[in-house]
């Protein structure tokens, strides 16, 4: 893995990330695809909308189809038909979902699966031998997440838990050609951030991912902990913030020199007939659509907006046909897509290299 800066605006970076599966401009916005696909939308359509790597998740992968298919099959990018860079996230916030279903110690997690009950133990090393057999260009460590607001004394116990998982994860590693990248954790306690980013530093990693955020806290509360985190690691190597987020988030981190995102909502969203536009999210199932002949973001140049109305969407949504999250997904991964595109050349025109 190779990072170069090319441009800055204050704290705000343009980039580039290579990878063993291709170059990615940076800021750069990967669409989740949990089990091995971006819901709604074929590999080769997340190419057209400008897609340069996608995020998939190592814990669901695990469960299913299991590890050995995944590897029988040539490896993640084979087995998906996606031939960009992949992300797979290590399941930190999947153990940390399944709050009656686990049992964090220092030495693991235990835990049931959600799908059939069965018993599992994910170590920091078991889980580096999952990816490294899934075969993804960046793998992330195993961490322990806390939901915000945490007490003191309960972020600094799973962040200290962290940094320990994150040493044993280095020390695992055997892939010299898959990157992976370290957590920072801390909850909302600038001095436990401080901490996690320099302890985490010391270890050593291709580059450094804040966790934690968008866990119950309001933004307000958020932008400052990305501040102090990205005050801390190393200017030299990319900054991913999981799981967030919204388009004023990915704005508002971007401005403070964060470069990878990654988050559910313009999926989840199209799922459930809302589209994300510049004026603001547009629930197409409201009545006021039924006779919008316009499109549905004048502003957008994607094939939905160019092609289809607002009115023949909404019939859609009313109706539950398959088409309707389709076409919506597509607009909205576009729109974020068009969205870093639009920072980054902003940060070039304006900056200095």
């Amino acid at each position: 893995m190779k990072f170069q800066i090319i441009a800055q605006r204050g704290a705000a970076r343009a980039g580039l990330l290579e990878l063993p599966h291709g170059t990615v401009e940076t800021p750069a916005f990967m669409p989740v695809g949990t089990l091995a696909t971006v819901k709604a939308v074929l590999p080769h359509e997340l190419e057209e909308l400008g897609a340069r790597m996608i995020l998939n998740n190592a814990f669901h992968l695990y469960l299913r189809p299991g590890t050995e298919v995944v590897e029988a099959a040539g490896g993640l990018h084979r087995f998906e038909n996606w031939p960009r860079p992949i992300l797979t996230d290590s399941g930190g916030f999947q153990v940390f979902s399944l709050a009656k279903l686990r049992k964090i110690t220092d030495e693991g997690v235990h835990f049931k699966s959600p799908i059939d009950g069965s018993p599992h133990f994910f170590t920091p090393e078991s889980v580096i031998a999952i990816e490294e057999k899934l075969g993804p260009d960046v793998a992330m460590v195993l961490d322990d997440v806390v939901r915000n607001p945490a007490t003191y004394d309960e972020a600094a116990q799973a962040m200290r838990r962290s940094v320990s998982w994150a040493g044993r994860a280095s020390a695992a590693r055997t892939r010299a050609d898959q990157a992976v990248f370290g957590i920072v954790q801390g909850g909302l306690h600038p001095e436990l951030r401080i901490e996690s980013a320099q302890a985490t530093v010391d270890i050593g990693f291709d580059g450094y991912a804040i966790g934690g955020l968008s866990v119950g806290e309001k933004p307000e509360e958020m932008y400052p902990i990305v501040d102090v985190c990205c005050e801390v690691l190393p200017t030299a190597q990319p900054r991913y913030l999981m799981g967030v987020g919204t388009p004023r988030d990915l704005r508002e981190a971007v401005a403070r020199g964060v470069d990878m995102f990654d988050c559910v909502i313009p999926t989840r969203l199209a799922r459930h007939s809302t589209a994300v536009t510049e004026a603001g999210n547009l629930n197409l199932l409201n009545a006021r659509f039924k006779h919008d002949f316009g499109p549905l973001d004048p502003e957008c140049e994607c094939p939905t907006c160019r092609q289809y109305s607002r009115a023949y969407l909404h019939h859609l949504c009313k109706c539950g046909e398959i088409l309707a999250p389709r076409l919506i997904t597509y607009h909205n991964l576009y729109f974020y897509q068009a969205l870093m595109r639009k920072l980054r050349q902003e940060i070039i025109n304006e900056g200095c290299s």
